[in-house]
């Protein structure tokens, strides 16, 4: 482990140039003060726990202090925002610090958000608050924790510096790691300002530095792209199937690792709704949950456009096509391993389709069914999650096959099927109501919820004494929680 003042620099980005972006020093933020840190995060850039606790840390990742090696950079990208394309987006609030080497052989990006104002902020103030920080780093240390590809979060560190949204809110940073930050609106911006040599720079050293063994087939920038639609296809199968709404799937916050990237009024469900819709501001309902996968696939063909100097159309459209297939392969598998099913059967996805239309039409609690059809033989538990569904017979017929269904593998012992279940299948999710009580703790100065609440959800899948409330239900109130892009 290293030292605050150890880390090796290696900011190959930054090695670019100017032309993809623009040399900032992050702004200050008055009295900072550590709110919470992510020990597993931290770990990744082969740190102690216990140096979150160092003065230094806040002071560096408030924008006080800055390493001789690091390279401040805004990251210049454009991006079709809720359909339309905006010329001209970059890092208006947010700065790459530079890329850390680990011990590992790993890099990772130091990404600041909420750093101040840089040449992309577009009339912004270029500041975070410490609401929508708290919410990223939640969000992204539970996805990793779930087996979600994720960016992960360090810190967060809060400070009595005013930010002004719909109200006077106070300021912060939170500190982000990704092995890259390039997204999808990278290549969109030197694609349609018809820069096609420093398109072909960007493609090139993603393609050398995160996709390396496509270089070893016959047409590697195809080879490359054809992973990105896969990852994404999986990518989007684990959200629909733990119920995960990403509210704000822009071209320009798409990542070209198929990672969960650039929080903004994500939910997980509560309620089963496949229309569930969880920005506040997506008025046409275009990134609603059953959205997603089209949605998915449509920033993949906007990708694959600006990557048509390079890659035949034809040859794209074949592989945009993989998508839908590869998505439906990952969901099914990931589905029916929910459901504690062991092999592969044709009635599968009948199954599953039937059983979602059950909950949608009775309101059921999406995470805490698949948890309680773990808990006891499948035949007990589904006479106990009866209650639960309006249509009653209905779910008998259900659940009569499902018997069936289960009965036609090798399903083990009560114990082997339960901890099966039990490890796909999260006792603890990030609810927005959990989210709301822990803002609204730190913001009054307790920062201990957010931090207990961080713990429980490091371990979603593992029942932890005296943390039944984060296991229920939520209250009404807390089911329709209003949750904007405004950060």
């Amino acid at each position: 482990m290293k030292a605050l003042d150890e880390l090796t620099f290696d900011n190959r980005f930054a090695r670019l140039g100017d032309v993809f972006s623009t040399s900032v020093l992050p702004e200050p933020l008055a009295e900072p003060r550590l709110v919470v840190a992510s020990d597993a995060a931290l770990a990744l850039l082969d740190l102690e726990p216990a140096q979150a606790e160092d003065p230094v840390f806040a002071e560096i990742f408030s924008g006080h202090k800055l390493w001789a090696d690091a390279d401040a950079r805004a990251m210049v990208y454009s991006g079709h925002q809720f359909g339309s394309y905006n010329p001209r987006l970059g890092d208006g609030r947010g700065l790459l610090l530079g890329e850390v080497y680990n011990d590992a052989g790993e890099h990772w990006d130091l990404h600041l958000k909420g750093a101040g104002q840089t040449p992309f902020s577009r009339m912004g103030d270029g500041r975070a608050v410490l609401r929508s920080s708290i919410r990223e780093f939640l969000a992204s240390e539970a996805l990793h924790a779930l087996g979600i590809p994720s960016s992960r979060a360090a810190c967060v560190i809060g400070s009595s510096t005013p930010v002004w949204r719909e109200k006077q809110e106070q300021g912060a940073m939170i500190l982000r790691l990704a092995p890259s930050h390039v997204r999808f609106g990278s290549f969109e911006y030197f694609y349609y300002t018809k820069q096609h040599d420093h398109l072909k720079t960007l493609v090139d050293h993603v393609l050398n530095l995160h996709y390396p063994h496509c270089l070893e087939q016959p047409e590697p920038y195809l080879a490359m792209y054809k992973e990105i639609v896969e990852r994404n296809a999986e990518l989007i199968a684990k959200w629909q199937a733990y119920g995960f709404c990403h509210g704000v799937m822009n071209t320009d916050n798409m990542s070209i690792l198929g990672i969960t990237f650039d929080f903004g009024p994500f939910a997980f469900l509560d309620d089963f709704d496949q229309n569930f819709i969880c920005n506040h501001s997506d008025h046409e309902g275009r990134y609603s949950y059953s959205n997603q996968v089209p949605i998915g696939q449509w920033n993949l063909s906007a990708l694959a456009q600006a990557l048509t100097p390079f890659i035949e159309v034809e040859t794209l459209r074949e592989a945009i096509g993989l998508f839908l297939p590869l998505y439906q392969a990952h969901y099914m598998d990931l589905m029916r391993r929910r459901l504690g099913l062991t092999t592969a059967q044709d009635g599968d996805e009948m199954l599953i389709s039937r059983l979602l239309k059950l909950m949608q039409n009775s309101g059921v609690d999406y995470s805490l069914f698949f948890r309680r059809l773990g808990d006891q033989p499948a035949a007990d538990a589904v006479g106990k999650l009866r209650d639960d569904f309006v249509d009653m017979r209905g779910f008998d017929i259900w659940a009569d096959d499902y018997q069936s269904r289960c009965a036609q593998e090798d399903q083990g012992s009560d114990a082997e099927r339960r901890a099966r279940m039990h490890a796909v299948n999260p006792l603890y999710i990030l609810r927005n109501y959990l989210a709301q009580q822990a803002i609204e703790a730190a913001e009054s100065g307790d920062y201990e919820e957010v931090r207990r609440l961080h713990r429980v959800l490091c371990n979603p899948f593992t029942e932890q004494a005296d943390m039944d409330r984060y296991a229920q239900r939520p209250p009404d109130w807390g089911k329709h929680l209003e949750i904007s892009c405004s950060s």
